[in-house]
């Protein structure tokens, strides 16, 4: 997962800040001197690991922090708000012509980044926001481009403009923008060819259709995986034919991140999205704040939210919670709660967006692994091999019947007696738990992140604290009771949380 190695090499630099009750000017100095190395191998640019080491060391030795009661949390709110800083400070929407104008958006990158598929997942956001947009295939030289841009376009139930690999991609760019005038498309996002490297005619192919018609929005694509490189390409590109934004793909593939890290304070130019996927959700809204958090270890629980309100059905997700309550949960349910994880990325996902449990997926990477993935997939076979009668009544399954299954999924009978033993033991816990909670739907993901947000640090003062729905709108700066910043981001661990939540 992206920041991996940079979050917990950071959190074991603060974790022995925190241990000291005064901070001396050198504490601070060898402390900094970590967390440049620290930078340095998640490849950030040297020269913006410079200035940020400058910044915090400023900030750090002041005589407030110095002498604060708690010194240790001070330089870690200060490295906070300067990674914030570096990042880009604010959040960046792509800006759109006002009204019913026509948007013009020309995707730029290298060869291999993902940009068509990116371009897609682009234009099916916009979809979801009420927009009507329109893909136009102006790669014409990539064997079978212009087919991936039409399988993406359906996928995102878009439409797409194509006229083939023999024109021009600058007359391509203006009969699609005469083709979204009269049918009505608001927006108009333009899939170029990439290269293998930067080169001139690369250059020369984008301003000429920046001449052929009004582009008002130039997106950059870049690969994270690529380090250092993306950096040199996004600069290349802004000082060749300037950019507007940049996307970062494969972020959830690199463990360092310093590509995203570094972007915005090389080019001046912020990032948009970063991708950590395949689905359409994968493609996330960057928010330097919470990226910050989840670097720090802090967690990222607002993202979390918000993917569940994307991800997760509702209704579905109640009624499982009764049933469950109810002791009436069946193998059909466990098919619809394996499917549920799925879509919110896997556990380990999950867990890199709870405070205090940030980088603990990148300990077990065995959560998502090739191997779970098997068993999940064997456990969906012995559920499939079930009569419907079967599934939705598991004390219907004696030894006979058992031995019918295990034929069926192609596993042995001790396979099949291991799982249903392990979901009587799932049912017994959650029934357990449900009985115990005033919550009437508690123990389901989705009524879970339903719950009252409360997110709270070791002095008491509440980072979140507002009730959410799950799918609703999250603006911390509404939230009056939100504090600025993480004055203390010390022990953010569940354990601490609860003696925290006690103790108000």
């Amino acid at each position: 997962m992206a920041f991996d190695s940079l979050s917990e090499k950071l959190q074991n630099v603060f974790k022995n800040l925190r241990s000291k009750g005064r901070l001396t000017e050198d504490d601070v100095k060898a402390a900094l001197k970590e967390v440049k190395m620290a930078l340095l191998e998640a490849d950030v640019n040297f020269k913006v690991v410079k200035g940020f080491i400058k910044d915090v060391q400023e900030r750090a030795v002041g005589q407030d922090v110095m002498n604060g009661l708690n010194p240790g949390q001070m330089v870690i709110k200060i490295v906070n708000e300067e990674l914030v800083r570096l990042m880009g400070s604010e959040t960046t929407e792509i800006k759109l012509q006002p009204g019913s104008a026509i948007t013009v958006i020309m995707m730029a990158g290298l060869q291999g980044a993902g940009k068509t598929t990116t371009t897609a997942k682009l234009a099916g956001k916009f979809k979801l926001k009420g927009k009507k947009p329109l893909l136009v295939a102006c790669d014409v030289y990539r064997p079978a481009a212009i087919k991936q841009l039409e399988i993406n376009a359906e996928k995102q139930g878009v439409e797409m403009f194509s006229m083939g690999d023999k024109n021009k991609p600058a007359d391509i760019a203006k009969a699609a923008v005469e083709h979204a005038a009269k049918n009505g498309n608001n927006i108009v996002i333009l899939d170029t060819a990439g290269r293998l490297h930067v080169d001139e005619d690369m250059m020369a192919e984008l301003q000429e259709i920046k001449e052929a018609v009004e582009v008002h929005q130039t997106i950059l694509v870049v690969d994270a995986m690529t380090g250092q490189d993306a950096v040199n390409v996004a600069s290349s590109f802004n000082d060749k034919i300037g950019i507007d934004g940049v996307i970062v793909t494969k972020l959830d593939g690199d463990t360092r991140g310093g590509a995203a890290l570094s972007i915005k304070a090389v080019t001046g130019k912020p990032i948009l999205y970063v991708g950590m996927g395949e689905k359409l959700s994968d493609l996330e809204q960057f928010y330097p704040d919470r990226m910050a958090s989840r670097i720090l270890g802090m967690g990222d629980v607002l993202s979390l939210i918000e993917k569940a309100g994307a991800e997760l059905d509702e209704e579905k997700a109640k009624k499982m919670a009764d049933k469950m309550k109810k002791a009436q949960f069946d193998f059909e349910d466990y098919l619809d709660s394996m499917e549920q994880m799925r879509k919110m990325g896997g556990l380990s996902s999950i867990m890199g967006m709870l405070p205090g449990m940030g980088n603990l997926g990148g300990k077990m990477p065995d959560l998502d692994s090739e191997e779970n993935e098997k068993k999940m997939a064997q456990m969906e076979a012995v559920i499939y091999s079930m009569t419907l009668e079967e599934r939705r009544n598991p004390d219907l399954l004696n030894p006979s019947r058992k031995h019918r299954i295990a034929k069926g999924a192609g596993v042995d009978i001790a396979d099949v007696n291991r799982m249903v033993k392990q979901f009587n033991d799932i049912i017994a816990a959650q029934s357990m738990d449900l009985e115990n909670s005033s919550a009437d739907s508690f123990g389901t993901l989705w009524n879970q992140f339903s719950l009252d947000v409360k997110v709270v640090t070791e002095g008491g003062k509440a980072l979140v604290d507002k009730s959410y729905k799950a799918g609703e709108k999250i603006d911390l700066k509404s939230n009056e009771t939100a504090a600025e910043g993480p004055e203390d981001v010390a022990d953010d661990s569940p354990k601490k949380l609860d003696e925290t939540k006690a103790a108000k």
